[in-house]
C-alpha cells in the first residue's frame, strides 16, 4: 500500500503481515509498504522446502524482482530480522538502510517456549495441546492476560495467535524447521558478530521493547558494540512487540530515520575492501581458542588456495 520510497516488512517466527496492521497504514502515507506472509507462515504456502535465513532472502529477493523494486529499506522483526541481516548481506545493493526490531542473531539468548520447538516430539505435542476445546480456553485466557497490562503478560495476545496458528500442522512443521536452522538447545546459532563491520557501508536503526520477555533487551547493546555507528532506540513500556505496544512512537522513530539518512549506495569496491580487511570480534563475542579482537577473516575466511 501507499507510494513513495519502498519499506519492505518482515514479520517475525509463527506470525504473518498482520503484525504490522497498527503502522502499515501511517507508513503507507510516506511509503509504499510491503509486507508479505514469509514461506510457512499466514496465507503463503507450507512446503517441505528451504527454510534458512538464507532461502528467506532469496525469497525476498524474487519477491521485490517479480514487483518491479530496485532496492528498499528492509524492516524485520524478531526472526525477520535476522532475514533483513540476511538480506542486506546477500544483497547489498538491493537494500538501502536497516531496521531491526527486537531482533533475533545478535546474541544467543531466546525464550525456553522458542529452544522447545527444537525438541524431539514437540510436532505431536502441539497436536494435543491444539485440539479445539483446550486451544479456545488457553488462547482465551493469554489473551485476557494481555489485558491485564502486566510486564511479563503484554506479549500474550500475540503468542495466542501464534499457538492458534499451530491447529494447522503444515504450520507447525514449518515452524519447527525454522527454528531448527537458528536455534539449538543452546540458544541462537546464527548470529551477525562476524557480519556487523559491513554495516559501515549501510544506515541500520535498531529498536527494542525495554520489557521484552523473548529476546532480551540487552541484545540492543550488543548491536551497539557490533556496529557502533548504528541508531540505537529503546522503547519504554513495550514488550516484544514495540510496533503493536506503541505504534505511533513507531512509526516516528522509521521515519525519522529514514529522513535523516541517505539511502546506501552499493561500492563493489568499498565492498569488497570491507570483506577483504574482516572484522575485529569483540573480547566478549570471540569463541574458544581465538585471541580477542582477532580479525574474522583470519578464522574463518575461506581459502582461496
Amino acid at each position: 500500500m501507499g507510494s513513495g520510497p519502498v519499506v519492505l516488512l518482515l514479520h517475525g517466527l509463527g506470525c504473518d503481515h498482520t503484525t504490522w496492521a497498527p503502522v502499515m497504514e501511517s507508513l503507507a502515507r510516506t511509503h509504499t509498504v510491503i509486507a508479505p506472509d514469509l514461506l510457512g507462515h499466514g496465507a503463503s504456502d507450507k512446503p517441505r522446502a528451504d527454510y534458512s535465513v538464507g532461502g528467506y532472502a532469496n525469497g525476498m529477493r524474487d519477491l521485490l524482482t517479480v514487483l518491479g523494486v530496485d532496492s528498499a529499506t528492509v524492516v524485520g522483526h524478531s526472526f525477520g530480522g535476522g532475514v533483513a541481516m540476511q538480506f542486506a548481506y546477500q544483497y547489498p545493493e538491493r537494500t538501502e538502510r536497516l531496521v531491526l526490531v527486537g531482533s533475533g542473531g545478535l546474541g544467543p539468548d531466546v525464550s525456553p517456549a522458542i529452544r522447545a520447538i527444537t525438541t524431539p516430539g514437540f510436532h505431536q505435542l502441539m497436536g494435543v495441546l491444539t485440539a479445539p476445546g483446550l486451544r479456545h480456553v488457553t488462547t482465551a485466557t493469554m489473551r485476557l492476560l494481555a489485558r491485564s497490562r502486566m510486564p511479563q503478560a503484554r506479549d500474550l495476545g500475540e503468542v495466542a495467535d501464534i499457538y492458534d496458528s499451530f491447529k494447522d500442522p503444515r504450520t507447525r512443521a514449518a515452524i519447527r524447521h525454522v527454528v531448527r536452522a537458528v536455534v539449538d538447545w543452546r540458544g541462537q546459532i546464527v548470529t551477525m558478530s562476524d557480519r556487523a563491520y559491513l554495516t559501515e557501508a549501510m544506515p541500520m536503526c535498531v529498536i527494542w521493547g525495554a520489557d521484552d520477555m523473548v529476546i532480551p533487551v540487552s541484545h540492543a547493546s550488543n548491536a551497539s558494540a557490533l556496529a557502533p555507528s548504528a541508531r540505537i532506540e529503546v522503547v519504554p513500556n513495550a514488550g516484544h512487540f514495540p510496533h503493536r505496544d506503541h505504534p505511533e512512537r513507531f512509526v516516528k522513530i522509521v521515519r525519522d530515520f529514514m529522513r535523516s539518512t541517505d539511502p546506501s549506495r552499493y561500492d563493489r569496491e568499498r565492498w569488497r575492501q570491507l570483506l577483504d580487511d574482516g572484522a575485529r570480534v569483540p573480547p566478549v563475542q570471540a569463541e574458544a581458542g581465538e585471541s580477542p579482537l582477532a580479525p574474522v577473516h583470519s578464522v574463518r575466511r575461506a581459502s582461496s588456495a
